[in-house]
């Protein structure tokens, strides 16, 4: 076996129009496929897709992930300001790891997501 890469990450969720707004609009994500007539999306981050889907769709329990996607960002401050300003809520303040700033938030079904800037090698 040779693995290649990454195609995508599968995001769940439970109210598809919802989800697509928030992952499109308020994220700001570039749209890129969707999966025919199924409720299921892709995004573009830049270096990897984000596909959201509504997994019983699919013949899947919907159970959101616990653990976040880091999403690459030139300035966590800015884009954490931008979200709040749409009415995302972050649960704790923004972490200095000493080699990045992190700062936790979930979508609208609870899946972790973070903004993520790692500002030392």
């Amino acid at each position: 076996m040779n693995v290649t890469g990454v195609d995508f990450t599968m995001v769940p969720i439970t109210d598809f129009e919802r989800s697509k707004e928030f992952y499109g609009e308020v994220l700001g994500l570039e749209q890129s496929k969707q999966w025919g007539e199924m409720p299921a999306q892709e995004f573009e981050t830049g270096n990897l897709t984000i596909a959201i889907m509504q997994p019983e769709a699919f013949g899947r329990e919907f159970s959101p992930n616990n653990f976040p996607i880091a999403l690459q960002v030139d300035d966590v401050t800015a884009a954490r300001a931008e979200l709040e300003s749409e009415g995302v809520e972050f649960p704790a303040e923004t972490i200095d790891s000493g080699v990045c700033h992190m700062a936790f938030f979930a979508d609208p079904d609870g899946n972790g997501l973070m903004l993520h800037n790692r500002y030392a090698d």
